[in-house]
């Protein structure tokens, strides 16, 4: 069964937006949608969850009516990928709290490695379908 996630990220991340691509190029099933979480989707799903509304450090995968954050989310999408991504999942071997370390590490770094936009990215009309406002 082919059902549809949504992936939740920070909107004005370089890092996050070029992951996004990525996760578009090599969605072979067409399955993600996506929403920044400064946009009102985002917004409404952080407030309905108890999450901050403020702080943007972490990638979140709603599947259903489960979600996933940090390394859990990166993981899960990445296993759905086409290609060398699908290898992603046998980092799962390792204990959630070191996955989760070096998520956080390269999170609080993104912006001063990657850089980031005065405003969130938009997408292209051909794209447009994948995202939710």
């Amino acid at each position: 069964m082919n059902s549809e996630k949504i992936i939740l990220f920070d909107g004005v991340c370089n890092l996050c937006n070029s992951t996004v691509q990525k996760v578009i190029e090599n969605d072979a099933k067409n399955q993600f949608k996506f929403a920044s979480l400064q946009s009102e989707f985002g917004q409404k799903f952080l407030e309905n969850n108890h999450l901050s509304k403020d702080e943007f450090n972490s990638m979140i995968l709603v599947d259903g009516e489960k979600f996933y954050t940090r390394s859990d989310a990166a993981l899960r999408i990445g296993k759905e990928l086409k290609g060398l991504y699908k290898l992603s999942g046998l980092l799962f071997a390792f204990p959630k709290f070191i996955r989760n370390s070096v998520y956080d590490f390269v999170s609080r770094n993104r912006y001063k490695w990657f850089g980031k936009q005065e405003s969130c990215w938009l997408p292209t009309p051909e794209l447009k379908e994948k995202f939710i406002q």
